[in-house]
């Protein structure tokens, strides 16, 4: 009698992939870190922002916050990228943190000894910018040195939980501190959370660049500045490279309606503040859903094609949300487009990650946030000048309707796109 083997089962992952934090206790250590601080910093945002409403009173210069933010990351999201390709990722990593803890022990110092400047916290916030500016390429830079390539979509997804947990729970622990013990707390309880950023950096291998199979050298004249310039040049002659921000762009500018969210609350929905905070809150949720439940994105191996179907279903799924006039509907196809950008996210920080030489990782994640932090307040405007010419509904319909219509001609211009496989990854 034969025995016979059955073939291997092979289940379809539902939940995220947890891989990653199985197998690298250093990358383990950095996403704990780094979901913690992402959790404090969500606290100071909403902390400052009213903070700010309470010494002046305007909601103008509460807005500025934002602007003293944008200007460091598209300043410095590009120098950090070329920084992070010239010296030890880990030392600019661990250095850029020292100043993120830094700035929140004097935040936290300034309330104590009384001090309400408006200028202070806003030289505060810009600082942080810069700190987040420089420290956000390197980190990203590493994640493709501490696992191997199958795993990095499971990383990228749990990346994003990392991001929207903090978008979420970070303002709302942070409205419920200030509101119990006052913006001292608030602080103090940031600035502790940080050092979990810190001592994750601290335990880091040293990563040089790998630059022509030279990594590790290391001194006066081994290793020359990486001009960013270059990366630049280097991305204009990668289509699929350049095809991941193209798309980003094509759904953070022309179909990203957060500006009218007050707006549509009240026109639509004859809603309230609150009505405002479940319509910021519906994408986020998407969004971090969208990670819990990654588990299927690993055996996609067409990549391109997938952020072309992501960014396209996020377009669709605004635009409908622009045609309901229900709020739970609305709500509905918000998250699920908060979910399709989660898919898009994931699969283009990989390809960013897999196909760019390890020389050339940190000026593209430097442009990568730019492309974030500058594409969503382009968006903001275009939103709110379509409105103020047209109607909301024209703003949002035309907007969703408009990232579909790019994509398309996007795709249909650089076919190879959508071809872009996994196994062999090309830029």
């Amino acid at each position: 009698m034969t025995e016979t083997t059955e073939p291997p089962v092979h289940r379809t992952r539902i939940f995220a992939d947890l891989t990653p934090l199985r197998s690298s206790p250093d990358y383990r250590r950095l996403w704990f870190g780094n979901t913690v601080s992402w959790i404090g910093q969500g606290m100071t945002a909403l902390a400052v922002s009213l903070q700010v409403y309470d010494i002046t009173g305007s909601a103008f210069s509460v807005g500025l916050i934002g602007f003293c933010s944008l200007v460091p990351l598209v300043v410095f999201g590009l120098y950090g990228g070329a920084v992070a390709d010239t010296f030890d990722r880990r030392k600019l990593g661990l250095f850029s943190a020292a100043g993120s803890f830094s700035l929140a022990l004097v935040l936290m110092a300034a309330t104590f000894a009384g001090i309400e400047n408006v200028g202070l916290l806003y030289a505060i916030v810009a600082l942080q910018a810069v700190c987040f500016a420089l420290n956000a390429p390197a980190r990203s830079s590493m994640v493709a040195r501490l696992l191997p390539p199958e795993q990095l979509p499971a990383a990228n997804a749990l990346s994003s939980m990392t991001s929207t947990t903090g978008a979420l729970v970070g303002p709302m622990l942070g409205g419920l501190i200030v509101g119990w013990w006052g913006y001292r707390a608030a602080y103090t309880v940031d600035a502790v959370t940080f050092t979990a950023s810190l001592y994750a950096m601290w335990r880091l291998p040293a990563m040089l660049p790998d630059r022509d199979g030279q990594e590790g050298r290391e001194g006066s004249g081994a290793r020359k500045r990486a001009s960013v310039l270059d990366g630049l040049r280097f991305l204009g002659g990668r289509p699929n490279l350049r095809m991941t921000f193209l798309t980003d762009l094509c759904a953070m500018v022309l179909a990203h309606p957060r500006a009218l969210f007050p707006v549509v609350a009240i026109v639509w929905y004859g809603g309230d503040a609150r009505t405002t905070g479940m319509l910021v809150a519906a994408p986020a949720l998407g969004a971090l859903l969208g990670g819990v439940f990654s588990g299927w994105l690993g055996r996609v191996r067409l990549h391109g094609l997938a952020v072309l179907l992501a960014v396209g279903s996020w377009g669709a799924a605004i635009a409908v949300f622009g045609l309901t006039r229900h709020l739970w509907l609305g709500l509905l196809f918000l998250a699920l487009a908060g979910c399709a950008d989660t898919v898009s996210m994931v699969f283009r920080n990989t390809m960013l990650q897999a196909a760019v030489p390890d020389e050339m990782r940190g000026r593209l994640q430097g442009v990568f946030i730019v492309v974030v932090a500058g594409g969503p307040r382009l968006g903001d405007f275009l939103a709110g000048s379509v409105a103020d010419l047209a109607s909301p509904a024209v703003a949002v319909v035309g907007g969703g309707v408009a990232c579909v219509v790019a994509v398309c001609l996007l795709a249909l211009k650089w076919r190879g796109f959508a071809r872009y496989d996994a196994r062999d990854p090309q830029p």
